[in-house]
């Protein structure tokens, strides 16, 4: 199954443009193939949330969660939306790779081979460091800043790839954020924006819904509030 979902992500790579070792924009690859994403401050056992109706997507993202998690959870979401093909739309915690859940472990695993593609992080590492537990702070920080992935991400897949061990991962999964700063990087990647922002024809598509009935007029009302609109002012400013 990894090499099924390894090759579905190259899939859908290509179908997008990027080839094998493309670090993806997410934000942009968003607005560029209309998916709806609504990235709003949710509770920390929620990292995401997507829907699907009809060849219309919606993706919910976590923004307090530190960028690079965003990232990866936008990778996940992209799984259930694309190739889940027992899709129900639920609360997301991405990143656990669950051993007693296939569509969350598949979409986790999705989402490490979209984000972080093999041949990109090889390109990467210098000659003398491709050994296992070679690989030096300075190129790990260079991959996950040149992916947009969480350090947690980033270790996985280098496990996976058998070039770290599990004493690498807990050598290198502390003081993150003071290693970056050392190394002449900025913190965004490692921090939560903690903003709300839309991409996409959100509130067309909200308005297209209700007026084909596909949804009633208080789960209507419940996605503009969640944007930040408030119809009964909508209405007010109306009749004024």
């Amino acid at each position: 199954m990894e090499y099924k979902l390894k090759s579905q992500a190259t899939d859908f790579r290509n179908r997008f443009g990027y080839n094998s070792s493309d670090p993806i924009d997410f934000l942009s690859l968003l607005q560029r193939i209309d998916i709806l994403t609504i990235f709003k401050p949710l509770s920390d056992d929620f990292s995401g949330l997507s829907i699907k109706i009809d060849s219309n997507r919606f993706i919910l993202v976590n923004s307090n969660q530190s960028v690079g998690r965003q990232n990866f959870t936008i990778g996940h979401e992209i799984y259930h939306l694309f190739y889940d093909d027992n899709f129900i739309p639920h609360k997301c915690k991405t990143g656990l790779f669950p051993r007693k859940n296939n569509s969350e472990k598949f979409a986790d695993i999705f989402a490490s081979h979209l984000l972080l593609p093999e041949d990109g992080i090889i390109s990467l590492i210098p000659e003398n460091e491709i050994e296992r537990n070679k690989i030096k702070l300075a190129t790990v920080l260079k991959i996950e800043q040149t992916f947009g992935s969480s350090r947690k991400a980033l270790l996985n897949q280098l496990l996976k790839m058998k070039l770290i061990s599990k004493d690498f991962i807990t050598q290198n999964s502390v003081n993150i954020k003071m290693g970056a700063r050392r190394h002449g990087y900025n913190l965004d990647l490692y921090e939560p924006n903690n903003y709300k922002a839309i991409l996409g024809s959100y509130g067309s598509l909200a308005n297209k819904l209700y007026d084909d009935d596909k949804i009633s007029e208080g789960h209507f009302s419940e996605l503009l509030i969640a944007i930040g609109i408030d119809v009964n002012e909508l209405n007010a400013n109306e009749e004024d």
